[in-house]
């Protein structure tokens, strides 16, 4: 189950995830501030859902799909020791994915998602373990998922939950 975020609308399949981003589009837009996003299981569903929204070019920088470890290093920043340590899915890990993109990006803020969306469990972590972050003007904010449901489930649960960290950050940085 999601965690609720006041205000949000419930994830109901895809329109729940649409309105969210349209919401999210809508104050980047007014707020003048943009948005990157670094993503592993998830695999560019989280950026998808962002530029479906008409005039999410004026905010969205972009993404970048790190689904290789190695790649969470090199395209991302996350250390190599952290990665041998911990493994990638990690909130540690997140943390910095969403600092990384969003210094590569040049966005206000950065969001990532790292994670098992499963059959099975991988990285020593069962499938559903996920882990979400955004970083922005005030600093980082991470949460972790245990999330149930297919392969599918996980990764469209992991988009909502993501989308409404966001949005929650962004309303508490408005003050």
């Amino acid at each position: 189950m999601s965690p609720a975020v006041a205000g949000a609308p419930e994830p109901a399949a895809d329109s729940g995830t649409a309105e969210l981003a349209r919401v999210i589009v809508e104050l980047l837009t007014a707020r003048g501030e943009s948005v990157g996003v670094a993503e592993s299981l998830t695999g560019g569903l989280v950026a998808a859902a962002l530029t479906s929204v008409p005039g999410a070019s004026v905010v969205v920088r972009g993404g970048i799909v790190a689904y290789a470890t190695e790649l969470k290093a090199a395209l991302l920043g996350v250390p190599t020791d952290l990665l041998t340590r911990r493994g990638p899915v990690d909130p540690e890990v997140a943390v910095v994915m969403a600092a990384g993109v969003r210094a590569r990006l040049g966005a206000s803020y950065g969001m990532s998602t790292t994670g098992v969306a499963g059959p099975g469990p991988a990285d020593g972590k069962p499938a559903g373990t996920v882990f979400i972050a955004v970083d922005g003007p005030s600093g980082p904010v991470a949460e972790g998922l245990q999330l149930s449901g297919d392969r599918q489930t996980v990764r469209n649960e992991t988009v909502w939950s993501v989308l409404s960290l966001l949005l929650s950050t962004l309303r508490e940085d408005a003050g």
